[in-house]
């Protein structure tokens, strides 16, 4: 395919589903936390495909990068997920405390943006989280050569087999840098597409321990 036919596939594209829901600003919370679990329970309702999965965007000597990974839990104020500390997110956010998620949910046209100031859980709270994780993805987590390159695929069973054998040893063994991390959300702006491009945003933005609203251009 040529760079010219592959504009041409790109631009015949959809971009948006054939009915999306609406989006009243004025019955808004006053908390963005209660929006969003109204939003994912539609989604859900909807049919969304992982609608829990979220991009995660770091900042890595000054250079962005970004991920998918899984929402956790909302609770306190904070969006949580979970990863290992000596991953490269996990130094990046050691290293600028701050990052941002992304919820995109195509199928209803909506989509979420989160940006914060992160900080790691307590041990207790990472240590429950890792147990509460499949077996497979424990004995994974435990290898700890997250993006290490990979010289030979044997390399990766024998390791995956070795933690195995120690998570059915000790089925309370916690992966030392297991972190589960919190984002406390300073802005949180919910997007509703629409098909004439007359696009509805409301955006949240902390004062204190209290929250203020503003309706945005598309």
């Amino acid at each position: 395919m040529s760079v010219h036919d592959l504009r041409r596939l790109l631009r015949a594209l959809p971009v948006f589903p054939a009915s999306m829901p609406g989006f009243d600003t004025a019955g808004a919370p006053d908390d963005p936390d209660e929006l969003f679990v109204e939003w994912l329970e539609a989604a859900i309702a909807a049919g969304v495909p992982a609608p829990h999965a979220m991009t995660l965007s770091t900042v890595d000597d000054g250079r962005p990068a970004a991920r998918v990974l899984i929402l956790k839990n909302l609770t306190g104020g904070e969006w949580q997920f979970a990863t290992g500390s000596t991953s490269p997110k996990g130094r990046q956010l050691a290293a600028h405390p701050h990052a941002a998620l992304t919820f995109f949910w195509p199928t209803i046209g909506r989509q979420i943006r989160i940006r914060g100031a992160v900080r790691p859980a307590d041990r207790a709270d990472s240590a429950r989280d890792f147990l509460g994780r499949p077996p497979g993805s424990r004995a994974e987590a435990l290898i700890g050569r997250q993006s290490q390159v990979l010289a030979d695929p044997a390399e990766l069973d024998a390791a995956l087999a070795e933690a195995y054998a120690k998570v059915e040893d000790d089925p309370d063994l916690v992966a030392p840098h297991w972190t589960l991390y919190g984002v406390r959300a300073e802005q949180v702006e919910f997007w509703q597409g629409d098909p004439e491009r007359r696009h509805t945003r409301l955006r949240y933005s902390r004062a204190g321990d209290a929250w203020s609203k503003q309706t945005l251009w598309p």
